[in-house]
């Protein structure tokens, strides 16, 4: 099975530890974000993987190569010269895995309990174009899905600012839930970005852009455990939640 890992982000809100290396490096109970997620994702059965490079990306490849490649095969897409964001980087990661099959999406600075073998299989069976793991974790900014779990729109409860131009939030019609940062795509969703999603561009963008044309659903798992190491005080509950899943 085939995945991918999202490690080319700059890290800005870990500085200063990011002054020096890149996020994907940064030590949890010990080892790195990286080895935590290729660990999950070799014990989950994904033996095919790409790991994009930015923000002090040899540093990346060097650990890798020092782990041999924790003994599956590894791919790297190389973003020094230019960074793709998450939309961009999916679209070139599919042109380098060369079938048809689904590849799952990873953050590389999210930890939880997630079945990832159990995703892609439900993925397999829903026909969807993407599935997008969910929760009813508490946030101001949500997901917005109709009656059969298919992606209709976003909201911000802070704000009222909603997507895609001309939806209308009912919250009898629609659940909302929070996006857990892993998610998996078919090579079908190429067809859906055209012209229009070229270069750098967000993959949230694409998915509210393209959800009234191509299915995008919901894997939902109310009580998800969950960390998103994006801040200093993340990364310090990081290290007694990984002890925990």
């Amino acid at each position: 099975m085939r995945a991918m890992i999202f490690a080319a982000g700059l890290g800005t809100r870990l500085k200063p530890l990011t002054d020096t290396m890149p996020k994907a490096l940064v030590p949890v109970a010990g080892k790195p974000m990286l080895e935590h997620v290729i660990t999950k994702l070799k014990s989950s059965g994904f033996d095919d993987i790409i790991i994009n490079i930015h923000h002090f990306g040899e540093q990346i490849i060097d650990f890798l190569r020092a782990n041999n490649n924790f003994g599956v095969n590894i791919r790297i897409s190389d973003e020094r010269e230019r960074l793709l964001d998450t939309g961009g980087g999916i679209k070139r990661a599919l042109e380098l895995f060369p079938t048809d099959e689904p590849v799952l999406i990873h953050n590389v600075d999210i930890l939880s309990d997630v079945d990832l073998n159990a995703l892609h299989g439900f993925h397999l069976r829903s026909g969807n174009d993407a599935t997008l793991m969910v929760s009813e974790r508490k946030t101001s900014r949500y997901l917005i899905f109709d009656k059969e779990d298919r992606l209709c729109g976003w909201i911000n409860k802070s704000s009222g600012e909603t997507k895609p131009e001309g939806f209308v939030y009912n919250s009898s019609e629609h659940s909302e839930y929070a996006f857990s940062g892993i998610h998996v795509v078919s090579p079908s969703i190429i067809k859906y970005m055209g012209d229009n999603y070229k270069g750098k561009f967000p993959i949230m963008d694409f998915y509210l852009g393209t959800c009234r044309e191509a299915r995008f659903g919901a894997c939902i798992k109310p009580e998800i455990k969950l960390i998103d190491i994006g801040k200093p005080e993340t990364l310090e509950k990081a290290n007694e939640f990984i002890n925990m899943i």
